[in-house]
């Protein structure tokens, strides 16, 4: 009996030991294109009453768009400082609205360094409950993921993606609650609308937030 209890033990400690060491498979990491708020994340979002620029003044001074929203299949605007090449690298960048940090991080080379904030608009407005504004190719990122943030607050400073691009500002405004760093480009708009003019609906601005792009000599 007891010799019969112990081939059993170690039986039972042979199986334990080899579930124990079996190669396990790998957790896949979680694809950012099935990413999005739950209901309860888009309630508690900071409202958002109004809107400005992300780069130089309120109303965009002394900046001007080098690559507006859907030009050659561009997702977003690129804002610069109006001296050119990297003569804004270092400039401050400020959330666009409040809300709060979804994503802050480096999801691409080519993307360099990022921050989303997720906003809530006033109920009844036609673009939905969520959008959410992305900012690209920073320098620096001065916040983190789960921050609230207020209008006008520094998140980060104007970069050139670690030397892949001149320095400048990839601004979006992306509508619904999925937090996907995504592509810069595209055939379609996608959930993108343009900022420029999302930002002049969305604050009671003058008709020009934007100077114009300097003269080619």
């Amino acid at each position: 009996m007891k010799k019969g209890l112990l081939i059993l033990g170690m039986a039972l400690a042979f199986a334990g030991a080899v579930v124990w060491l079996w190669p396990r498979p790998r957790p896949r990491p979680l694809d950012p294109a099935f990413q999005r708020l739950t209901p309860l994340e888009m309630a508690t979002l900071p409202l958002a009453v109004r809107f400005d620029m992300p780069l130089g003044s309120e109303h965009g001074a002394f900046t001007y768009n080098a690559r507006a929203f859907r030009i050659s299949r561009h997702l977003g605007d690129d804002l610069n400082g109006i001296g050119g090449e990297n003569s804004d690298l270092g400039d401050p960048v400020y959330a666009a609205g409040a809300g709060r940090v979804v994503y802050a991080g480096i999801p691409h080379q080519t993307w360099g360094k990022m921050v989303i904030i997720a906003h809530r608009l006033p109920e009844g407005d036609e673009l939905g409950p969520v959008v959410q504004t992305m900012y690209a190719h920073l320098e620096s990122i001065h916040v983190r993921t789960g921050q609230g943030v207020q209008r006008g607050e520094p998140i980060g400073t104007v970069g050139t993606a670690d030397g892949a691009y001149l320095a400048h500002l990839h601004f979006e405004v992306r509508l619904g609650p999925y937090v996907n760093p995504g592509q810069g480009y595209a055939d379609t708009a996608l959930n993108r609308v343009a900022p420029e003019q999302f930002i002049r609906a969305h604050r009671g601005a003058e008709a020009e937030i934007l100077n114009p792009a300097p003269r080619k000599e």
